[in-house]
């Protein structure tokens, strides 16, 4: 299975986050593929350059990468087809309103047009309701997180609950 990691910008700007990264990868001998690190939408445009770079060194060791938060930040279309992106997060605001609210149904459907274009794939966050999931499985979400699954665990509670998948 793979690992999902979001990393915040203050991480990121107080750390050289490729080689903790690299260190941390080594210490607990998990394979990159099985890795995703997250990025918010607005640090990656923050600064463009560096985040392409840390992108492209990330995706390179095998990592799969996530924009996190999509359709918040100030994302260009013109900078999202140069960023090695495996999957975006349509973020919680645009999911909450499903499946009655005009506008969250139109930011969602074309934000899993976009992804699916740009062969990508998406992750709505936020899911809370059986008919917000029906929406999104019907619009070809790849994936759903959310309430409706589990509230954030403790430690040894998320290892009970991982237990019931094996």
């Amino acid at each position: 299975g793979t690992i999902a990691i979001n990393i915040s910008s203050i991480q990121i700007k107080h750390s050289d986050i490729f080689k903790s990264i690299l260190k941390e990868l080594e210490n607990s001998k998990l394979n990159p593929e099985n890795l995703e690190i997250e990025l918010t939408e607005s640090y990656i445009m923050e600064d463009i350059e560096e985040s392409l770079t840390i992108l492209e060194n990330l995706k390179n060791l095998g990592i799969k990468l996530a924009i996190d938060d999509f359709g918040t930040g100030y994302s260009s279309l013109n900078y999202l087809k140069q960023f090695p992106i495996d999957k975006l997060k349509i973020d919680k605001s645009f999911v909450k309103g499903l499946p009655n609210n005009k506008k969250d149904i139109a930011i969602a459907r074309t934000i899993l047009a976009l992804g699916h274009g740009l062969e990508v794939k998406i992750i709505a966050e936020g899911v809370e309701k059986e008919e917000q999931k029906e929406f999104l499985e019907k619009q070809n979400c790849d994936e759903i997180q959310g309430f409706l699954y589990s509230k954030a665990l403790k430690e040894e509670d998320f290892i009970n609950f991982i237990k019931k998948f094996n």
